[in-house]
C-alpha cells in the first residue's frame, strides 16, 4: 500500500509517519545486478506545511544485500538517510501532484533511497578483488606475473614478441 499524505491534515499541525514500505511497493526491480533489497524500507518522519510546499524531515533506512564489485563476495549493508529532508513544492516544474487532497509520498522516498545507493558496492575499501586460482599460477608461483603497480603491467606486455 502506498504511503499517502492528506494535505488537509497539515492545516492543523504537522503529521508524523512511522512504519515500513514493502519492497514490492517501492518498484525497484531494476536495480543493479550487484544489489537487491533485503527487507522493507523503514521510515520515521514528520510532514509539515511550508509556504512553498510540504516539508518532510526524518529518517529512512533500508537493508540491502550486495555483491562486492571487486571480489564478488556477498555482504549486507543498511542504507540510511539520517537526517532526511525533502521539500515537495506546490508550484513549478517539480510540483507535487495532489489528487483528492492526497499526495503519494512513495515515489519521493524511493527516489532518495535509489540516489543513495553506491555506484560500485564494495565489501570494504581495502578489498583487493578476486583471488587468482588459476592452475597455472598454483603450480609455479614464479610464473605468476607481478601485478603490484602500473609499470609491472607494461613490463609483462613488453615481453610479447609481435
Amino acid at each position: 500500500m502506498p504511503l499517502i499524505l492528506n494535505v488537509r491534515h497539515l492545516e492543523a499541525d504537522l503529521v508524523r509517519f512511522e512504519g515500513e514500505l514493502d519492497v514490492a511497493e517501492l518498484s525497484v526491480e531494476h536495480l543493479d545486478e550487484l544489489m537487491r533489497p533485503a527487507g522493507p524500507l523503514r521510515y520515521a518522519f514528520a510532514a509539515e506545511r511550508h509556504d512553498r510546499g510540504v516539508l518532510l524531515q526524518g529518517r529512512l533506512a533500508w537493508p540491502l544485500a550486495f555483491e562486492c564489485a571487486r571480489c564478488l563476495q556477498p555482504f549486507d549493508q543498511l542504507l540510511e538517510l539520517d537526517p532526511w529532508v525533502c521539500l515537495l513544492p506546490w508550484e513549478g516544474e517539480d510540483a507535487v501532484v495532489v489528487r483528492n487532497d492526497c499526495v503519494d509520498l512513495t515515489p519521493y522516498l524511493r527516489e532518495d533511497m535509489v540516489l543513495g545507493l553506491p555506484q560500485r558496492p564494495l565489501c570494504s575499501p581495502e578489498c583487493g578483488g578476486l583471488v587468482h586460482s588459476s592452475p597455472l599460477y598454483a603450480s609455479s608461483p614464479e610464473a605468476a606475473p607481478n601485478w603490484t603497480g602500473p609499470a609491472s603491467r607494461w613490463r609483462e606486455l613488453d615481453k610479447l614478441n609481435l
